[in-house]
């Protein structure tokens, strides 16, 4: 099992450029043994503590193996509206459980 944690920080204004993405590549994860686990919106006032400042959401997401995981990052679709998260993303911060 491979687990990944995001944490999604978009730019200012691109807020539905990347839902548009994310309602594109989402339903995808189930075609490849994959789970969405919890997607979580933040926000700054959110925040406690700490040095980052709040992402725009956080992804949890799991996949049977490393396989499937290369499979979906691969998938055809998925890459098709990629300029959708390159044009709203401003980092992603990546957390990888093997």
């Amino acid at each position: 099992m491979v687990t990944i944690t995001q944490f999604v920080y978009v730019k200012a204004g691109k807020e539905e450029t990347f839902q548009q993405f994310e309602s594109l590549v989402l339903p995808l994860i189930s075609q490849y043994n994959g789970k969405l686990l919890l997607r979580l919106r933040t926000s700054q006032e959110q925040l406690i503590e700490g040095e980052l400042e709040a992402p725009y959401e956080v992804h949890l997401v799991s996949f049977e193996s490393e396989a499937d995981l290369a499979a979906y990052m691969g998938d055809q679709t998925r890459e098709q509206y990629l300029y959708l998260k390159e044009e709203s993303i401003l980092k992603v911060m990546t957390v990888k459980q093997s």
